[in-house]
């Protein structure tokens, strides 16, 4: 059983648990936000992280940010909730789950303007939770749904961490492959270390080894090498945001990635939920990206490793074109050739 990512402790008055993933593989420890600047913090400085991870926060982080507003007044009430939003918001632009569970906490507020502000606090609280328990069976189906592709003994290159720990649960890429795991299969996953902040080789590593997969450790400039090795036989990854046309954003080194598995005639999946769709997008495009601090790069962990002064380029994400991605694994099902019209009708299915 995955460890709890981030949970709600107590009642309304209550506070967020989670694990510093920062910290990860050293040291295994909870951090606890009592206030919205915590979460806010957490989330930026990546100790909770991952798109499903990120929209729980959110959405958590929305009553941490509310609680202490003793207005009556539920136009000033949904004004405040209003800067709560944005404000939470503006700590990681291109998850787009991270705004899905901030429009949904608001969307609550505004179906229910006419209760009490008392009992929109409480209607927002069981919300948040029920976001968290929504993921938790998510992650379970797209692993169901994506099982099928992993075959006994293959070899599998997974980029970045789409496990427990960037969600509620199970994970979205490595929830199909501890399913695979379930159904008896005997599989073996390359990991890259994903630099700059070594998310693969830190997290997805510690989690592998942890559910008994074995779990080869490579560095991110290795994979072509090991697929012309003939020793991958798939790759699947998550997803930070997709836009219609199913061009995917994920963590940077993706792309390349996705190159090398089309030049290998290597299948490319992409696992996640159907709220990591942005349908207002229309295509990778103008999808934002995300620019973090150039110390990431230059100071790694506390080392420096870099001239003083030089100049660096530090995108969080790159975009996969939908041509590069066989399937896109839902909880809703499987999108085989991503498209604007494959995605419009997977969604309507599930929606009309």
């Amino acid at each position: 059983m995955p460890l709890p990512t981030i949970e709600w402790e107590g009642d309304i008055k209550g506070r967020i648990r989670l694990i510093d993933q920062t910290l990860l593989p050293n040291e295994l420890k909870f951090v606890y936000c009592e206030d919205i600047k915590s979460i806010w913090h957490a989330i930026k400085t990546l100790m909770v992280r991952g798109a499903p991870a990120i929209g729980i926060a959110g959405a958590m982080g929305v009553i941490l940010g509310i609680r202490d507003i003793h207005t009556k007044d539920m136009d000033t009430f949904l004004k405040e909730l209003r800067q709560v939003v944005t404000y939470l918001g503006s700590s990681r632009p291109t998850a787009v789950n991270l705004f899905w569970g901030l429009t949904r906490m608001e969307r609550i507020a505004q179906e229910n303007k006419k209760r009490s502000v008392h009992e929109i606090k409480e209607a927002l609280l069981q919300e948040a939770l029920k976001i968290q328990n929504e993921d938790k069976i998510i992650c379970r189906q797209i692993g169901e749904n994506g099982a099928g592709f992993i075959k006994d003994g293959n070899g599998i290159l997974t980029h970045c961490n789409a496990g427990g720990l960037a969600t509620a649960d199970y994970g979205t890429a490595l929830a199909v492959l501890f399913r695979a795991k379930e159904q008896g299969k005997r599989i073996h996953v390359y990991a890259d270390e994903t630099r700059p902040l070594l998310q693969g080789s830190r997290l997805t590593a510690w989690e592998l080894m942890h559910a008994g997969i074995a779990v080869t450790l490579i560095c991110d400039n290795m994979a072509a090498h090991v697929m012309k090795q003939g020793k991958v036989h798939g790759v699947i990854v998550g997803a930070d945001r997709i836009a219609a046309n199913g061009d995917t954003a994920n963590k940077i080194g993706t792309y390349g990635v996705s190159i090398l598995a089309k030049e290998h005639g290597i299948p490319f999946y992409v696992a996640a939920p159907v709220s990591t769709f942005d349908l207002s997008i229309k295509s990778g495009n103008d999808i934002p990206i995300e620019e973090r601090s150039p110390e990431e790069i230059t100071n790694g962990f506390g080392r420096r490793t870099a001239p003083e002064g030089v100049a660096v380029f530090n995108p969080a994400f790159d975009v996969t074109p939908a041509k590069n991605i066989t399937a896109i694994i839902t909880e809703k099902g499987v999108i085989h050739k991503p498209s604007h019209e494959s995605i419009q009708y997977l969604l309507g299915k599930h929606t009309s």
